[in-house]
């Protein structure tokens, strides 16, 4: 059996933000929306806790663009190939997974970097 292992040194200083996003126009039209940071991050976590919603999105470091481990509040999970996290080099940017993402729902998001 053979192991392959990946690893990045610690940061010396943790690089963390957070905020909530809501569209009351049409979701379709705004999103993907970009959220700058001024840090690429290494761990991305969104989250929609309203009635529509109770899903969330998580990216770790080392995953595909637009990618996405996806949580239902039922605990189902799943991987998303499309339509989820994206890192940039001062940010990321959220796709529009239509469980997340809906119209007049607060979208509340982490990122560690």
């Amino acid at each position: 059996m053979a192991v392959t292992e990946t690893n990045k040194p610690a940061l010396n200083t943790l690089r963390m933000a957070t905020g909530r996003i809501i569209d009351t126009g049409t979701v379709a039209s705004t999103f993907p929306v970009d959220v700058e940071l001024g840090f690429t991050p290494r761990y991305v976590k969104v989250v929609n806790l309203n009635a529509s919603g109770d899903v969330m999105l998580e990216w770790f470091e080392g995953m595909a663009d637009a990618s996405a481990v996806k949580t239902a509040i039922d605990g189902t999970r799943s991987v998303i190939t499309t339509l989820g996290i994206t890192p940039t080099a001062t940010g990321f940017a959220i796709g529009l997974d239509t469980d997340l993402v809906v119209t007049s729902e607060q979208v509340t998001w982490m990122a560690l970097g």
